[in-house]
């Protein structure tokens, strides 16, 4: 599986390209798309659809992770990232990609074990978990490739529950009479 992370954002969106198999994580590629803050938000909304789309088309991720939108204490941030949001959710629509959207707690319990991990920690644990040399710079490049392991781990738990259910076993049920 080759998963297209995303971190959506006008003024940079980052992206990271992870490959899950057999359990083992590898990177394939990350890094951000930048718009000039000079123009205006129609052309930059576009650089980064076409970009994307670019990178689809180029590297053909079986599957692509956002994360979804969270209250923001300031407004103009939240809409900003809401816009570019939307162009990315719409470039992968278009070309025909799966989207698996994914809650910030849901993100850093994935990738670090605990939902109210700290960014810096996050940003550690992709470095640990694609045995990388540092962290992934910008941290937009980071948000995506944590956002794509992510959907890594939850997509390798759900098959999982699957072939639990079809041997007809109940992985939901917990059994207290041990």
């Amino acid at each position: 599986m080759l998963v297209l992370g995303i971190d959506p954002g006008t003024a940079l969106t980052g992206y990271g390209l992870v490959r899950g198999e057999d359990g083992e994580l590898a990177l394939v590629e990350y890094g951000v798309i930048t718009t000039d803050q000079g123009k205006p938000l129609p052309e930059r909304l576009r650089e980064i659809y076409e970009r994307l789309s670019a990178l689809v088309r180029e590297r053909q991720p079986t599957a692509a992770a956002v994360e979804k939108l969270f209250f923001a204490k300031n407004v103009r941030t939240a809409l900003s990232v809401g816009q570019a949001r939307g162009v990315a959710l719409l470039a992968m629509a278009n070309a025909g990609l799966p989207v698996h959207e994914y809650t910030p707690l849901e993100v850093k319990q994935a990738v670090a074990g605990y939902g109210r991990a700290s960014k810096e920690q996050v940003q550690q644990m992709v470095k640990v978990l694609l045995d990388l040399p540092s962290v992934p710079q910008p941290d937009d490049a980071a948000d995506a490739l944590a956002v794509a392991i992510c959907h890594i781990h939850s997509a390798r738990m759900r098959g999982l529950l699957a072939a639990a259910e079809q041997s007809g076993l109940d992985a939901t049920r917990v059994d207290d009479d041990r």
